[in-house]
C-alpha cells in the first residue's frame, strides 16, 4: 500500500488531488492564475470545500480566462453572489476581479505570470525534507517575498499562509513528507 502525506485522508478526491496534483511543478498561466484565486477562496475554509467547488469555480469564473474576468461588473457580481456552486463571499468574488486586472498587467510586464511567479524561487521547485506534518510551516521567506510583491502588484487574498499554500500545490515547494511515495518522485522529476 502507498505511504502518502496525512492530509490526503480517504477521500478519493482529496486522495486523487495528491498523488496526480499536489506538488507538480505548473507552467501554465491560466492554471497559475485559477489556483492563485481558489486558495485565496479557501481562506478560512478546508481545500476540500474549494476541491469540491473548483468544476464550478471554472464555470463561474469564464474558465479562468482573465482578460473576461477583468470586464466583470456589478451583473457578474450579484451572478457569482447566488451561485451557490462557489463560495459566495463579496469580497473574494472582488478580489477574482481585481487579480484578474493585476495578472493581465504582470503578464505585459513579465510575458507570462509562469515567469513572474517563478522568481520567488529560483526558477526550480525548493525540495523539503519533512519527516511530519508538524515540520511543515504556514509561510516561509519566499512566501513572504511573493505576498507582498503580489500586493504591491493589486492582488488581494495573497497573504504569506496563502501564497505558501499555492506554492505548495503549484510545485513551486515540494512538502510532501520524506516518507510518502510523491516526495522521491517529484525530487526526481526536478533534476530531469
Amino acid at each position: 500500500m502507498k505511504q502518502r502525506c496525512p492530509w490526503a485522508g480517504d477521500d478519493p478526491l482529496y486522495i486523487e488531488y495528491h498523488d496526480n496534483e499536489w506538488g507538480v511543478p505548473a507552467h501554465d498561466d491560466r492554471h497559475l492564475f485559477a489556483m492563485l484565486n481558489l486558495e485565496g477562496a479557501q481562506a478560512g475554509l478546508s481545500w476540500i470545500t474549494i476541491l469540491r467547488k473548483r468544476d464550478h469555480y471554472r464555470r463561474a469564473f469564464a474558465n479562468w480566462d482573465a482578460a473576461k474576468i477583468a470586464r466583470f461588473g456589478q451583473k457578474d457580481v450579484a451572478r457569482l453572489m447566488a451561485d451557490a456552486g462557489i463560495v459566495r463571499n463579496r469580497l473574494k468574488i472582488h478580489a477574482v476581479i481585481s487579480n484578474a486586472m493585476a495578472f493581465l498587467k504582470v503578464q505585459e510586464e513579465f510575458g507570462t505570470f509562469d515567469r513572474y511567479l517563478w522568481q520567488f524561487v529560483g526558477g526550480a521547485p525548493i525540495q523539503n525534507r519533512r519527516h511530519a506534518m508538524r515540520n511543515v510551516p504556514p509561510r516561509s521567506a519566499e512566501s513572504d517575498a511573493m505576498s507582498r510583491d503580489l500586493k504591491q502588484r493589486g492582488f488581494r487574498f495573497v497573504g504569506s499562509t496563502i501564497c505558501y499554500a499555492f506554492m505548495q500545490a503549484v510545485g513551486m515547494v515540494n512538502d510532501h513528507l520524506v516518507t510518502c511515495f510523491r516526495h522521491a518522485e517529484l525530487s526526481r522529476r526536478s533534476m530531469d
